[in-house]
Formats: C-alpha cells, sequence, structure tokens
C-alpha cells in the first residue's frame, strides 16, 4: 500500500481460533497434531507484550504477513534440527523449485525485494564473476542503465537501484524503442503497475530485440497458481514472486525464477558469498525448506477452492450485519495483484454516525484487536481495490478459521452502537 502499509503483509489470531489453523486442503487431524506439539513451547508474544492481532486486512508486510499452514509449519521445525551444507540446500530446492514451476531454474531468495536486488545483480555480471564485487560503487566499467515505465515506478525499485543501476524512464511504445543504450542492461516490468502504456508481450518482444533481459516484479500475484510459471513462459528472464503472500511461505523468504544462466549469477551475489551486494541478504535452512513446502502446500490447493473459501467468509461476515441500517456490500476481486475476493461495505453516516476509517481504530484498539484493509476510510486504492474514504474493505483470506464470525460479531457491536 501507499497509505500506512506495503504490499507485503501480516499474521494473526486468537488463542480459540489456533486451535484449528489448519488451511484449505489441510486435514483437522493434521492441524490438530501441529496445535499439540505446541502445546508446552511458551508464547513469547504473550512474554514480550506484543498484542496479537486479527488479520482481516491482507497479507501486508507491517503486519508480519500469511500464517505458514501446518504441514509448513512443521517442515520449517522438522529442518531447525539438522545442519547441512547451505550450497547443497540452495542448489536441490531450486532445481526442485524450478522443476514444478516449468522454468529454467530458481532460488530462494530473502523475499522478493532481495530477488530484486540479486537478479539485477545477476543482469549486470551475468558472464562476468568477477564484477560482482564492484557493485553497488564501481559500476563504471558495466552496463547499469535499466529501462522502466514512468507508470511502473514504485517504492520497492530501491531494492534494484542498491545494484547502482540508473532508472531509464519511458512512457510510450516509440520512447522504449528509442530508450536502448550500449549501456542498458535490463528492462524492469512491475506487473501490479496500474499505469503504463506498454503491456507484457510487447515489454518482453522489443527487449529481447535488442538483447536484453526483462524482469517481472509479480510479488504479490497469486494466486491464480497458474501466474507462478504464466510469466516465465510468457518471455519473462527473470520473475519473482513473495514467498510470505500468498504462497503462505516464510515471511523473509521469496522466489527468484528464470533463465538458468541468470539464477547462476544471482547466485554469486547471494549470502554467503562474500563482498557482494547480497552478503546481507541471508536465507536460513528452515526457509529454504520452508519456502519449498508451501510450494507443495500450494500447488496441492485449486484456484476455485480458494476463491470459494474466501467467498464464503465475507458471506459469513454479511449474515450478522443484516441489521445495520442502510448497510450494504460488495465483494470484489482485484484484476492487479492479491486477487482474491474483498469484502465492500457502505452505509449511510448520516443514520450509522461512525466513519469508516473511525470503525478501523476502534477494531484495532478492541481486543482481540482487528486490523482492517489500510484502504479502509481513505482516499485511493490500491493494486485494484476503490477508493475506500467511505468503505469499509475487509481482506477475508488471511483470516484463520472461527475469525470471520469474531470480526462480523466486532463491526456489528460497533456499528449498530452508532446507529443507535
Amino acid at each position: 500500500m501507499k497509505n500506512s502499509a506495503t504490499r507485503r503483509s501480516f499474521f494473526a489470531w486468537t488463542r480459540n481460533a489456533t486451535a484449528a489453523t489448519g488451511l484449505l486442503g489441510t486435514s483437522s487431524v493434521r492441524a490438530d497434531a501441529a496445535v499439540a506439539s505446541d502445546a508446552h513451547a511458551e508464547d513469547y508474544y504473550d512474554k514480550l507484550g506484543v498484542t496479537k492481532i486479527i488479520n482481516a486486512a491482507g497479507t501486508y508486510t507491517a503486519l508480519t504477513a500469511s500464517i505458514m499452514p501446518p504441514s509448513v509449519q512443521a517442515a520449517v521445525a522438522r529442518a531447525a534440527k539438522h545442519p547441512v551444507r547451505l550450497a547443497e540446500l540452495q542448489q536441490k530446492s531450486g532445481e526442485y523449485i524450478a522443476g514444478r514451476l516449468k522454468c529454467e531454474a530458481a532460488l530462494v531468495c530473502a523475499g522478493a525485494s532481495s530477488a530484486l536486488t540479486l537478479g539485477t545483480a545477476a543482469c549486470m555480471t551475468v558472464g562476468n564473476r568477477q564484477a560482482v564485487s564492484m557493485l553497488p560503487l564501481d559500476v563504471s566499467g558495466l552496463k547499469n542503465e535499466v529501462i522502466v515505465q514512468k507508470g511502473h515506478r514504485y517504492g520497492y525499485d530501491h531494492a534494484i537501484k542498491n545494484c547502482g543501476v540508473r532508472f531509464v524512464e519511458v512512457e510510450t511504445l516509440a520512447q522504449y524503442e528509442a530508450a536502448f543504450t550500449a549501456r542498458t542492461v535490463m528492462c524492469h516490468f512491475y506487473n501490479a503497475a496500474e499505469e503504463g502504456q506498454i503491456a507484457r508481450e510487447k515489454w518482453i518482444e522489443v527487449a529481447h530485440r535488442h538483447g536484453v533481459p526483462c524482469f517481472n516484479d509479480a510479488a504479490a500475484d497469486v494466486p491464480p497458481i497458474s501466474n507462478l510459471w504464466n510469466y516465465t513462459q510468457m518471455g519473462f528472464d527473470l520473475v519473482t514472486f513473495s514467498g510470505g503472500k500468498g504462497l503462505r511461505g516464510p515471511q523473509n523468504a521469496g522466489l527468484l525464477l528464470g533463465r538458468k544462466d541468470l539464477i547462476e549469477a544471482a547466485s554469486w551475489s547471494n549470502s554467503p558469498h562474500d563482498e557482494t551486494v547480497g552478503r546481507g541478504m541471508k536465507v536460513a535452512k528452515e526457509q529454504i525448506i520452508g519456502m519449498v513446502a508451501a510450494l507443495d502446500w500450494f500447488l496441492a490447493q485449486t484456484d476455485d477452492g480458494m476463491q470459494a473459501e474466501y467467498r464464503s467468509r465475507a458471506n459469513r461476515i454479511v449474515a450478522q450485519l443484516k441489521h445495520i441500517p442502510t448497510l450494504t456490500h460488495e465483494v470484489i476481486v482485484p484484476p492487479l495483484a492479491n486477487a482474491i475476493p474483498h469484502l465492500l461495505l457502505r452505509y449511510d453516516q448520516a443514520r450509522v454516525k461512525i466513519s469508516p476509517l473511525d470503525v478501523a481504530e476502534t477494531l484495532r484498539k478492541g481486543t482481540p484487536s482487528i486490523e482492517l484493509n489500510p484502504t479502509t476510510g481513505r482516499k485511493g486504492g490500491s493494486a485494484g481495490l476503490p477508493n475506500g474514504e467511505h468503505i469499509i474493505v475487509i481482506g477475508v483470506w488471511m483470516l484463520q478459521p472461527g475469525e470471520d464470525l469474531i470480526v462480523a460479531r466486532r463491526l456489528r457491536d460497533v456499528l449498530l452502537k452508532a446507529a443507535a
């Protein structure tokens, strides 16, 4: 989000809801077993005085992203028990992921932002490993111009600038064609951009005609499941996805997918290699295994199954609000990113005398603390969500079992009180 939270995300649940943390396609027996294994673990959130929240917002980084399904939590816990050789783990996990996602090669990174840096470094140093230690300051002898559509500039492209590049902004196809120089190293595409005249296919075609690789940041763009291979098969040389959003993996993990030579070059700049731009972007063995397990979990789901479950959650919330005067509802699926059902609530503030922004604040300060989508009550939308100044926006997809009813009842109490 451009306002109070980023696109990269959150977690939360109440103690009672935790007992059913099974997700779509996960058996209740397995979920109960996972919870039972944690029964004797000390609750360090309570020990530290950290407020646990219900996430009716979405997969925002500031809210600690998604909750890993029980099978992923179990894989992470088991991976923590054994040391391995990191290079072997990265190699074999990459081969496994590439096979499952129908691309040449893959690398588990420290989030999608890390993938942007490592992918850019790869484009600058491919075929020239000695240049790795030169980034980001000593790049005078390297290609370092990245072409991007003006409407595709965004806060996350600082991760690209970390390599010492210079952006060349274009708007029209003619400007794009004329922008290539001897220093052009990469063409960048922001998959969830709401502006930009040049479509993906044309962006790729022009870049490849000039012999320049294309990078697509699709961090938040699953579901649908097929996006995990759509963009590499379309021709993008590099694609990144966040691990802690729809994939439900560790928040500090992500995927870099694409051409084998570029993925190899990205690994040169990755931790644990010294004197590299990515040395601090360490991915632990637990996060690598968690990313693999999350992909296995996610690929066992179906788009129809996920959409149906999320719509059911929205409907259960609406059913609890039928007595709110003037209240109307709508379920929308943003077309650009986070393409899952969001519940929009509207009402006449002359009858229900509280603003959506104040509703959000009231729920945040209540017990349990509930976070609504940050678009609620704010001017402007993001990634396909509408202007929320007069709307309550509920992101239902990160709610844990039973939390939809908790959110509904708290909303009902707040709105009815304001209508009295």
